[in-house]
């Protein structure tokens, strides 16, 4: 069935598989209750709790260098295992956060755990994968996470429907079980170190730095990052606040998303295989230039057609995920050597930070600017970068390589 999915066979890799599932499940219940939640529980304002996710994400961000040198140093597992526990203990802090100081300083632990797990994610993924199959197996494990994310969007779709203040609550205990629960999973995961020689140069973060080619490539991501960002922090908002769709509708757009991604994303691969890498992370943005049209016209219709269009809208976006996402992470992979992968890949979701960091205030903002004000921005964005995306194959080997799916012979 995965085989004809697209997707490899897991063997011996199933509690790797498992802990990222149940990852998921969890931050799919609260992601896109985020902004939602604050305005519940606090007295803080749209804009306020803008800036305190974007203030948090900034604090973050110099926490990619020192998490980078551990992955290299102690091995991507612990570093995964300690995201799994910080993460559970700043999301039940969120129970007791009232003001925008407090909000930033939670959110903060909360993203330093994040950037612990996702930051060694890539190098589990690239050490259990070979050559020729990568985009399989970041396609699968994003398929894997946002099936996770889409049973989250069903529960979030229900604690939004009742609105009570004990619904938020639950959801913030679920997530913070949900990463206990990966962190028992991930205790038998095997700890893919690279091994060195004992004569080998000692080396470190100036010469990632130095990568100028690595770096147009962490540049070129950036409009596909800030497309990425609007799930979470745009169309939540834009849907139940902006223009006035009913609360469910937030929950259908993200289960929507998930759920095709969960489905379709082995499938989607298959279809890009032998297509120029390059060429496909250009496509992923225009893809989401047709999805912001969409958004933005299902604001001009009565209510009951905007909610089909914006459903339609989020269903071309996610088409734009599905090209971009194992591309972008295979390529950047690859780019990368393998004894200090650790660095590479958290220069690499750096960016990711950045968007993180940058997206909430300045999407909320935007948003409070008029209706259309922030689609126009990003649609602009979107061009900007996939037309810079195509001139990175003559600096970058790895990104004008073809997309490639090879599945494992059955063992005998």
């Amino acid at each position: 069935m995965l085989t004809r999915l697209g997707f490899p066979r897991v063997g011996e890799h199933r509690r790797f598989v498992t802990a990222i599932v149940a990852d998921t499940v969890g931050s799919g219940l609260f992601m896109p209750m985020t902004l939602l939640y604050f305005l519940a529980m606090t007295d803080l304002s749209l804009v306020q709790i803008g800036s305190a996710l974007s203030l948090s994400a900034l604090l973050t961000m110099p926490g990619a260098f020192v998490i980078g040198s551990l992955v290299d140093h102690l091995g991507p597992r612990r570093m995964m295992l300690a995201g799994n526990l910080v993460q559970a203990v700043g999301m039940l802090a969120y129970l007791w956060a009232d003001s925008l100081l407090v909000v930033a300083l939670w959110t903060t632990l909360l993203n330093i755990g994040r950037q612990a797990f996702w930051g060694s994610f890539g190098n589990v993924v690239t050490a259990i994968s070979a050559p020729g199959e990568r985009e399989m197996w970041f396609g699968f494990l994003q398929a894997v996470r946002n099936l996770g994310y889409s049973v989250g969007g069903v529960l979030a779709g229900v604690a939004l429907q009742i609105g009570t203040d004990l619904a938020y609550q639950s959801v913030v205990v679920l997530n913070a079980l949900t990463f206990v629960v990966a962190f028992v999973l991930l205790l038998d995961v095997p700890d893919h170190r690279v091994a060195r020689a004992h004569d080998a140069p000692v080396e470190g973060w100036g010469v990632v730095l130095r990568d100028r080619a690595y770096l147009r490539l962490v540049l070129g991501q950036l409009g596909f990052v800030a497309g990425m960002m609007v799930l979470n922090f745009a169309l939540p908002v834009y849907a139940a606040e902006t223009i006035d769709l009913p609360g469910w509708v937030v929950g259908a757009i993200f289960t929507l998303n998930t759920a095709l991604v969960g489905l379709g994303q082995g499938l989607v691969v298959r279809r890009m295989t032998g297509r120029v890498r390059a060429r496909m992370m250009g496509l992923a943005q225009l893809v989401f230039v047709a999805s912001y049209v969409l958004f933005v016209v299902a604001g001009w219709l009565p209510v009951w057609l905007g909610v089909v269009v914006i459903l339609v809208g989020a269903v071309v976006y996610t088409f734009g995920e599905l090209t971009g996402g194992p591309v972008f992470s295979a390529t950047a992979a690859e780019a990368a050597p393998d004894h200090l992968r650790g660095r590479y890949l958290g220069l690499f979701q750096l960016g990711w930070g950045l968007g993180g960091a940058v997206a909430p205030v300045s999407f909320t903002w935007l948003l409070a600017h008029g209706p259309t004000t922030l689609w126009s921005v990003l649609a602009l964005i979107a061009l900007a970068s996939a037309a810079y995306l195509q001139t990175l194959p003559r600096v970058l080997p790895a990104a004008g390589l073809r997309v490639t799916q090879r599945v494992e012979a059955p063992q005998a």
